[in-house]
């Protein structure tokens, strides 16, 4: 069988070494001169590939169309990406929040990892093949042709081309449009995985501070439409870190999205203190505050926060900067307590599509075949990665998902690996 993948990313590799296992004859064709040029970056440059946990921990990490990916993960799973890593000899280690990554924290490895299996299943590599047509006859894939009007026959044809994200990479949209061509619907594209912009002062002067360990909110007017914990830094354009990429693809999702920005009803509360509840984070101060009770109060936090957090603190909670600590009244402290466990940004948008890490949006799953990962529309089109209206938390999930579908779009039949 003649099997044509189009797209050089992680989807698209692993699909095209699936297929030639099988014992197809397969060519794969890449817009760009280099292959992996997205997977290179990912994870900035280590490559998260995969998670380490359940069925369950990938499902609840989607964020939409989470039973779509029931069949494919079932048949290809973390472990078995794990697996086939190491067994190319890619070492993996597993780091906080279940992160999978090379032990030699390089995303190079991973892609001359899976180059090298594609040289030796005699993948027909194309570079600088840039794919504007798939013709159709009958209702069946009858050739891909590309710009400069080369024509590739086959009887299956994988696209595979990426979202929208990272345009630098090759991620243009034009998987979405040879999709469209054929018929399939579009769910409209937006920026998954994005910092958030705010014009509250506060970002910018706390612009480059890191925190750990924090709790971030997401809210809809007062409804929590996301909550984790984790890591996340401020920006002088507003929030970023995982965390944040995270409630991003929340907030996108969203409906009447533009008129709650406009009306501020969009905000991010953050809790510098999680793992304290309201009254042992006052018995915690009250702590410090016999401690430096002498002191003044700009100079009676330095126990509880970095250097550069505390002027932003003593601003917002209203308290005299220069007040002796013991001269603080208990509604004073009240106050600071609830800052702490509260503190606000009000969110006015995302940054834009190109730096962000995944699409949202993409092919209507209801027209594609959840075990096979064919096109319902059109005989041995098949549709997968970012292309597909899935997609993910921060964590390896994402990768997840190119890969369970690469090798559910790979196989000639759906038998156990």
């Amino acid at each position: 069988m003649k099997v044509v993948v189009i797209g050089g990313g992680a989807s698209g590799m692993m699909a095209a070494i699936k297929s030639a296992k099988e014992g197809n004859n397969v060519i794969l064709l890449e817009k760009t001169g280099s292959l992996g040029n997205k997977l290179k970056i990912t994870g900035k440059g280590r490559c998260n590939i995969t998670f380490e946990g359940s069925i369950d921990d990938f499902m609840k990490n989607l964020v939409k169309n989470d039973k779509f990916m029931y069949s494919c993960f079932s048949n290809f799973d973390n472990n078995d990406v794990i697996k086939y890593f190491n067994h190319l000899g890619v070492k993996t280690k597993v780091e906080r929040g279940k992160r999978v990554f090379p032990v030699s924290d390089d995303a190079n490895e991973v892609v001359r990892a899976l180059e090298k299996e594609l040289k030796k299943y005699k993948v027909d590599v194309k570079l600088n093949s840039n794919v504007n047509n798939i013709s159709i006859k009958n209702n069946s894939v009858e050739y891909v042709e590309t710009v400069d009007n080369k024509i590739y026959k086959c009887d299956k044809c994988i696209i595979a081309t990426g979202g929208s994200s990272y345009k630098s990479t090759g991620s243009t949209g034009d998987g979405y449009i040879l999709c469209k061509k054929i018929g399939h619907n579009i769910i409209d594209i937006k920026p998954g995985l994005v910092p958030l912009k705010s014009n509250d002062r506060i970002c910018k002067k706390l612009q480059g501070l890191s925190l750990k360990n924090v709790r971030v909110k997401l809210l809809d007017d007062k409804k929590v439409v996301y909550e984790e914990l984790g890591e996340m830094m401020f920006s002088h354009f507003g929030l970023t870190g995982p965390i944040i990429l995270s409630a991003s693809s929340k907030l996108n999702r969203l409906d009447n999205l533009e008129n709650k920005l406009a009306k501020k009803n969009i905000n991010v509360i953050i809790d510098l203190k999680p793992g304290l509840d309201i009254d042992s984070l006052d018995k915690r101060i009250c702590r410090d505050f016999e401690k430096y009770s002498n002191k003044e109060f700009k100079n009676s936090l330095n126990d509880l926060f970095p250097k550069k957090i505390i002027p932003i603190i003593i601003e917002l909670s209203k308290i005299d900067e220069n007040k002796k600590v013991h001269q603080i009244e208990k509604k004073e402290r009240e106050r600071l307590c609830y800052l702490i466990k509260n503190l606000k940004v009000n969110i006015t948008g995302t940054m834009p599509i190109d730096i962000a890490i995944v699409t949202s949006g993409g092919v209507d799953v209801k027209e594609i075949n959840p075990k096979t990962m064919e096109s319902k529309l059109v005989k041995g089109v098949y549709i997968i990665g970012e292309l597909l209206d899935v997609d993910a938390y921060t964590g390896g999930y994402n990768l997840q998902i190119a890969f369970s579908t690469a090798i559910a779009a790979g196989k000639n039949n759906y038998s156990k690996v």
